[in-house]
């Protein structure tokens, strides 16, 4: 593993760091101490800064020489709404909230990139340091675009990093095409007739017609779609009735559909209007039928993805790149990025979770799980990945 020397030197002020924004967490749009903190540092180094972008987002820049080629290189900052069980000294402050998915790593790392770019700029043009909110669920990177983004900050392709945890330590997964899926929630309500439970003929039920159609709507990923696209339709809450002896006037149900392509989600809500609509009318019954398409999916180009597998082999060799990791139903906003500017998105190996220190909670290490914590060995790999990115995309000619 051929780690940058000043990095590895500079990992316990990285660690220091990561903790102390771990133990700080914000959620989306509310990342103001993180948004502080950072904008701080990059200034200590001398590093330009922009804030407000995305509300709280904070963009550094990085220049040298007379290139106009530039490079993006981003990190989303904000926690979760999950309650922390580790114990040990850096856990959240904040009840209720939680780094459970490593963003105060993705920060960090690229904070340590940062100042060393700063001192060394060893390239031709400019880097620009993309400090994202609002990952979980506010589309922070749309939000950052709508303000401006890539006019303020005109790069030629722009790049993003996860941990995985699962994946070993010094370790990366990456993949052309789709990486990850699109994000989607659905809420239906069945509008049916209420009734007494031992006179069922008098009323609609909606509870029946609810589950008629959840049959109906798992036909979709069956029959309508082909095998080989990949779709998930979850319903994951089912809301009707307040007594034993009592058939409501309605239900409800809420869900998430994940496809890798538009074409195959364009096909997956049709469908499921139709079925709920006729099957509802089928039994007497009216739907209000809303659909919502949050995150598209992300889709790694073809070239960047191909020039981010060389500069991690440069680091780690063949073996630190796991073919096993797969695309995953999972969703990101840097998707949005994607959808604008050429670029590729990787996973950085978290490992399996021995790292933690003592008093983390009896869970897994997992991503959105309360026992959750951030690998602190990632920090000098990360940083040097970003760094030899952006020196080899900005390469002195």
């Amino acid at each position: 593993m051929k780690l940058i020397d000043p990095i590895v030197q500079f990992h316990a002020e990285l660690q220091q760091i990561r903790r102390d924004i771990h133990a700080h967490p914000e959620l989306c749009f509310e990342e103001l101490r993180t948004a502080d903190l950072v904008a701080a540092k990059l200034a200590e180094w001398d590093i330009p800064v922009i804030r407000g972008m995305g509300l709280t987002g904070v963009v550094g820049i990085i220049k040298n020489g007379e290139s106009k080629r530039a490079i993006g290189m981003r990190a989303d900052m904000d926690a979760l709404p999950v309650q922390e069980t580790n114990t040990f000294a850096h856990a959240s402050r904040h009840p209720g909230k939680m780094h459970a998915c490593g963003h105060d790593g993705h920060v960090a790392m690229l904070l340590g990139a940062a100042h060393y770019l700063a001192r060394h700029r060893d390239f031709d043009g400019t880097v620009y340091l993309i400090f994202q909110p609002a990952e979980e669920g506010g589309g922070g990177a749309r939000r950052m675009m709508e303000d401006g983004l890539f006019e303020k900050c005109p790069m030629d392709a722009v790049f993003g990093m996860h941990n995985w945890p699962g994946v070993a330590t010094g370790t990366f997964g990456v993949t052309a095409g789709p990486m990850m899926a699109s994000s989607n929630e659905f809420e239906v309500t069945i509008r049916g007739k209420g009734a007494h439970a031992a006179q069922p003929h008098k009323g609609i039920d909606p509870i029946m017609t609810a589950i008629q159609i959840a049959q109906g709507w798992q036909t979709i990923i069956t029959r309508n779609k082909s095998p080989l696209d990949a779709a998930a339709l979850s319903i994951t809450q089912i809301h009707a009735g307040s007594a034993t002896n009592i058939i409501p006037d309605s239900a409800t149900m809420i869900g998430t559909v994940r496809t890798f392509t538009t074409g195959v989600l364009d096909l997956v809500e049709s469908r499921m209007r139709e079925l709920a609509t006729h099957i509802a009318a089928a039994f007497g019954a009216e739907v209000d039928f809303a659909f919502v398409r949050n995150y598209p999916p992300l889709v790694n180009h073809a070239k960047e993805t191909e020039f981010a597998v060389d500069v991690i082999r440069s680091i780690v060799g063949d073996a630190g790149i796991d073919a096993r990791v797969e695309p995953t139903m999972g969703a990101e906003d840097f998707a949005f990025m994607l959808q604008e500017k050429p670029g590729c998105y990787v996973f950085i190996g978290n490992g399996e979770g021995g790292h933690r220190s003592a008093g983390h909670g009896a869970g897994p290490c997992n991503l959105h799980n309360g026992s959750y914590d951030f690998n602190d060995e990632l920090l000098p790999l990360g940083a040097t990945y970003w760094v030899r990115l952006a020196e080899t995309w900005l390469r002195k000619r």
